[in-house]
């Protein structure tokens, strides 16, 4: 045999030793791979309705990876790497794939510190028998109202027990004591006090109440400012005289600011009323008003007792009181600025404090402006 025969031969038995070598290490690649596996797609139209749906909504298969999630389930942190975050609500999802049961929980969401929890509740049911369907509705803002409307009526509870109770007593006292006139007298003065103070709390609660929602004005009016502060002061004239307080105007004139006429004549009254009840007798309490470029600034300064810097940041809160024996002495509700706070927040505005004990205090609340409109009328 040739030397070029032989060569041949030798060339075409390593082609055909290599292609078996292939084909064997394709066949054997083929039987150990695991199958191709295709993930579960959505049902028709599930993604188009979990678009407009305004509850989170997460879908999820059968490895617990999220197959979508509506924008409001992302911001709200429900998802994480396509992934449940929260470890109560992919238990759900696990429970419901086992069963197919419709579960529905509440869920306390912690969140980073300094930040209150948020309160969801979570309707989970099964899509198919592999998929979930998880719906997540945010109650943070309901349980926060549902508190406060819990923690109000049973401080108006409480608070009106004290002067019905003090009348009752003083009206046994009255009948006991029919026989001395000066007793009668007496009780008679200090049931008259009480009575004021019941109308006075009561009043202050049907206030608070109307402002309770925090809502924006549907339909501010201009408000003269000038007109508004000599109405405060001449409400305020007889109680500030018994003290020989004198009740003083100052500032910018001729401003206007945008809201509520009455809500912000209760405002300034009950910071007028708070600075004549504090402060001493023969001293004085100024209102004034200054202009700035989108609001008017409202300010009561008085000589009083002032307010310890530890108290400032709680004094807006509804029946809290610094000092509560004074505020018996004094007929206090404990309801006055809680009353400003709410009308700050229903006009847009702000309400703050600088207040130094021994010295006095000055309660400012800024709201809307009115700006002056330049006629559009042409010059002759």
């Amino acid at each position: 045999m040739s030397p070029t025969t032989q060569a041949l031969l030798f060339a075409l038995l390593g082609a055909t030793l290599g292609a078996g070598v292939v084909l064997a290490w394709r066949i054997s690649e083929s039987q150990t791979r695991p199958p191709v596996t295709t993930s579960p797609t959505l049902p028709p139209g599930v993604a188009a309705v979990l678009s407009v749906l305004r509850s989170s909504a997460l879908v999820v298969d059968a490895s617990d990876e999220v197959l979508k999630a509506s924008a409001p389930a992302i911001a709200m942190g429900l998802v994480r790497e396509r992934h449940i975050a929260v470890r109560e609500l992919e238990e759900l999802v696990q429970q419901v794939r086992r069963d197919g049961q419709i579960r529905e929980t509440e869920v306390v969401m912690q969140r980073a510190p300094g930040i209150p929890p948020r309160h969801v509740t979570a309707r989970v049911a099964p899509l198919s028998s592999t998929l979930v369907l998880a719906l997540v509705e945010d109650r943070t803002r309901e349980r926060r109202v549902e508190s406060i409307r819990r923690d109000f009526v049973a401080n108006v509870s409480h608070e009106l027990k004290t002067p019905i109770g003090a009348i009752r007593l003083l009206s046994d006292a009255v009948i006991d004591a029919a026989d001395d006139p000066e007793a009668v007298q007496r009780f008679a003065g200090r049931m008259h006090t009480e009575s004021e103070r019941l109308a006075r709390l009561v009043q202050q609660i049907i206030e608070l109440s109307r402002l309770q929602g925090d809502d924006p004005l549907d339909e501010p009016v201009a408000v003269e400012v000038d007109g508004l502060i000599s109405r405060v002061i001449d409400e305020n004239l007889t109680d500030a005289g018994a003290k020989q307080i004198s009740l003083v105007a100052n500032g910018t004139k001729g401003l206007s600011l945008l809201g509520n006429r009455e809500q912000v004549a209760v405002a300034i009254g009950n910071l007028v009323a708070n600075a004549i009840a504090y402060s001493p007798e023969g001293s004085s309490v100024v209102v004034s008003a200054k202009e700035a470029d989108t609001t008017v600034d409202l300010s009561v300064t008085d000589q009083g007792i002032g307010i310890p810097a530890s108290e400032i940041d709680r004094i807006f809160e509804r029946f809290y009181r610094v000092d509560p024996a004074r505020h018996r002495s004094t007929g206090g509700t404990g309801l006055g600025l809680s009353i400003v706070k709410h009308v700050a927040a229903s006009h847009g505005g702000d309400v703050r404090v600088w207040s130094v004990e021994g010295q006095g205090s000055t309660f400012t609340l800024t709201l809307p402006r009115k700006s002056s409109i330049p006629s559009l009328e042409a010059t002759p």
